[in-house]
């Protein structure tokens, strides 16, 4: 471990200023099972320290027993120089240690102002809302964006919760805060944005920042120092300025395991597979979602649909999907009528890869196995005499799918809700990916993935596309959309704005067309 700087905790406090937080040889055991074994890092004051690793690497973990809603088995923490006994979350927000989550902690019936003052640990009996009123107003003059305090939380879209999660913690006055892939919702302007207000209080020493990320444009824009996890122990750790992201990479996953990218198959795109007329769908409260889409994707290509989260993409694949209704408008499958069944998923060659797969296409209490059978348990060869369902046969392509798409579970009869996030991911890619689809609808396919897992199924979304499937891909990753992508369209407001190429734009241009200022 890096020599630490030391620092008096109570002086500190005084001054405003972030303490050192140190967490020495932690060790955390589930079961038999250990998630972390003897990691240390050293978050310095006034420092944005990058934190690096697998899905099912220890980062979530080795965070919990920072914040206290894990107590480690051996190892302690440090928070200026004193040891302290990371009991409870209250113990970490005493001492001016807070986290922004990954999904949004806020309640979505309550406004803005409410949820910042709701947030504290103590609360007067009959809250002075006048008080309070003023105190945030002089808060928010302060921040470099503006959040309207009286609009309900619900009527934000993701990117605006995600800023006020972050500005609920500074709100609270936290000195040190853990961002959990922060920017996961954001567009790239608005990441720049937020990660620039973060980093310009680091740099007046204000704040010391603990950032969980898979972005290595972030990581080496933003972070001063970077640890790496991976199976539960450090790997290494060292200055961001020091390491190249290859470095990086290759202390993630080992060295000479990462997945090489899927060249792009060169030619002129096939017929039109998938098409949309005029499409029109509401949402969960009757509000129109979908407004009168149209677009056609084509064998052999990728579509990318760029958009801000809320602005009718997750409606639209659940259209595609059979999982909402369309009020109006045709969808066609190599220019015939298609309405999306699982009779007519199959018969057309339509497969879906779903945002949050283990919530869209799973059954979290069911084997791996039998997950990975749902698009074909009742036909040859897992089926035996026309009807006979032979889990021998399940079993065994189970185990080939788990070896070849290093899908890792303790085997093919663990429930799919034991796997991790990228695993689960892994497994309905198996299914969905399998050479067969004429048509491949994917939406934020790499949202929370790390890097190896990020590389598979991007090299799979390719391979399937020069295979000939004409691909629908909705994500709120620009880097993944330009990469990937033949073709790109911009959602907004439901509708489609605005249509160009990866090589006739830029990420700047893509975020004004998202954020509805062309």
């Amino acid at each position: 471990m890096s020599e630490a700087v030391i620092s008096d905790w109570p002086a500190a406090k005084e001054t405003g200023h972030p303490p050192v937080v140190e967490l020495f040889k932690v060790t955390k055991r589930f079961g038999s099972f250990t998630a972390l074994e003897n990691v240390s890092l050293c978050l310095k004051p006034g420092t944005l320290h990058a934190l690096l690793g697998e899905n099912g690497a220890g980062k979530s973990t080795l965070v919990k027993a920072l914040l206290g809603y894990h107590v480690a088995d051996s190892g302690s923490v440090m928070v200026g120089g004193h040891e302290v006994a990371m009991t409870h979350p209250t113990v970490a927000h005493g001492l001016g240690i807070g986290m922004v989550y990954q999904h949004f902690t806020l309640v979505p019936n309550l406004t803005v102002a409410e949820n910042l003052v709701l947030s504290r640990d103590e609360l007067p009996v009959v809250i002075d809302w006048a008080a309070e009123r003023r105190r945030l107003v002089e808060f928010m003059a302060t921040m470099p964006f503006a959040i309207d305090l009286d609009r309900p939380v619900a009527a934000l879209a993701a990117g605006e919760k995600q800023k006020v999660e972050i500005l609920k913690q500074l709100y609270l006055g936290r000195k040190v805060i853990v961002l959990d892939e922060p920017t996961s919702v954001l567009t790239q302007q608005e990441a720049d944005e937020v990660l620039s207000l973060i980093r310009a209080r680091v740099v007046a020493g204000q704040l010391s920042v603990l950032m969980i990320s898979h972005k290595f444009r972030e990581i080496t824009a933003y972070a001063d120092e970077v640890t790496i996890l991976r199976k539960g122990q450090w790997v290494g750790s060292g200055k961001v300025a020091d390491m190249t992201t290859k470095q990086m990479a290759d202390l993630m996953m080992g060295g000479g395991t990462t997945v090489a990218a899927a060249d792009r198959r060169e030619g002129p795109p096939g017929e039109v597979r998938l098409r949309l007329e005029s499409l029109r769908a509401d949402d969960d409260v009757g509000v129109p979602a979908v407004d009168r889409v149209s677009l056609e994707v084509r064998a052999g290509e990728i579509l990318g649909i760029a958009g801000v989260s809320g602005n009718g993409q997750k409606e639209l694949v659940e259209v595609l999907a059979g999982q909402r209704r369309a009020t109006s408008g045709v969808i066609r499958v190599d220019e015939l009528p298609y309405t999306p069944t699982r009779t007519a998923m199959r018969r057309a060659g339509v497969h879906i890869l779903p945002e949050e797969p283990l919530r869209n296409a799973c059954v979290g209490s069911m084997s791996v196995a039998a997950n990975l059978a749902f698009r074909d348990f009742d036909r040859a060869p897992l089926v035996k005499a026309g009807w006979f369902v032979s889990w021998k046969a399940i079993t065994a392509r189970a185990r080939s799918l788990i070896e070849r798409y290093g899908i890792r579970t303790t085997g093919p009869d663990a429930p799919i809700a034991s796997l991790s996030g990228g695993n689960v991911q892994r497994a309905v890619l198996a299914r969905e990916v399998d050479g067969t689809a004429r048509v491949l609808i994917v939406a934020n396919p790499c949202f929370g993935l790390d890097f190896g897992a990020v590389a598979q199924v991007r090299r799979r979304i390719m391979e399937a596309r020069n295979g000939g499937a004409a691909v629908l891909l909705v994500s709120e990753d620009l880097d993944e959309l330009l990469q990937l992508s033949d073709r790109l369209a911009v959602m907004a407001d439901g509708a489609l704005v605005h249509h160009t190429t990866p090589a006739a734009t830029t990420p700047a241009e893509l975020g004004k067309y998202m954020a509805g200022h062309p």
